[in-house]
């Protein structure tokens, strides 16, 4: 697996727009998202380790920040041909058995993730209540095999931030994991295949 960072979107980047098929049967619109205190959206996948890693936190992050009025939709990108463990129908099962509480989208196209320049899963895209970017960056230090806690505390006070309309951490460090599979000959500009240091 290579290890690849987040590309760190520029900061108060309006909400990339999307509208994708969710695994419970039903169309799921970004518009969905939009009357909540704040939104996050992350692209993940059901194979990449560095997910499998944080699974149960996701979910457990999931029901907590929901509940205080987070709005969380998580997207699959990668190429299901080439990988279908991370195809829609495995999507179905994976958010059950995670306990996922939040829409799970696939995005068959790759075009929601080319909006994003989503470039490893995971990676986050926090946006305040007014669809602006306030973080993008990692859920926390810890990776497979680094022996750290999986805590989600980087993310966890960006989240706080903006439930209590703060301003965005100066402090974001990037996301690390595998990269998104891009369906060959339509990798986006910004992907180079260079493995990611992780300090």
């Amino acid at each position: 697996m290579v290890k690849t960072a987040s590309t760190m979107l520029p900061l108060g980047t309006k909400l990339p727009a999307f509208t994708l098929p969710n695994v419970d049967g039903s169309t799921f619109s970004s518009s969905d998202l939009t009357m909540a205190k704040g939104v996050l959206v992350m692209f993940i996948c059901n194979h990449c380790p560095f997910v499998k890693h944080l699974r149960t936190a996701l979910a457990d992050f999931g029901k907590e920040y929901q509940a205080r009025g987070l709005a969380i939709a998580a997207i699959s990108s990668n190429d299901a041909t080439a990988y279908p463990a991370d195809g829609p129908e495995k999507m179905v099962e994976e958010a059950t058995e995670a306990g996922y509480t939040f829409p799970y989208l696939f995005d068959e196209s790759q075009e929601v993730a080319k909006l994003y320049k989503a470039a490893c899963t995971p990676d986050f895209f926090l946006f305040d209540h007014n669809l602006q970017l306030v973080y993008r960056g990692q859920f926390d230090s810890s990776r497979p095999g680094n022996g750290k806690p999986v805590t989600g505390e980087d993310l966890r006070r960006a989240a706080d931030a903006v439930l209590e309309g703060l301003p965005p951490l100066t402090e974001q460090r990037p996301s690390i994991g595998c990269n998104i599979k891009w369906i060959p000959g339509q990798e986006p500009t910004y992907f180079t295949g260079e493995p990611a240091k992780d300090a």
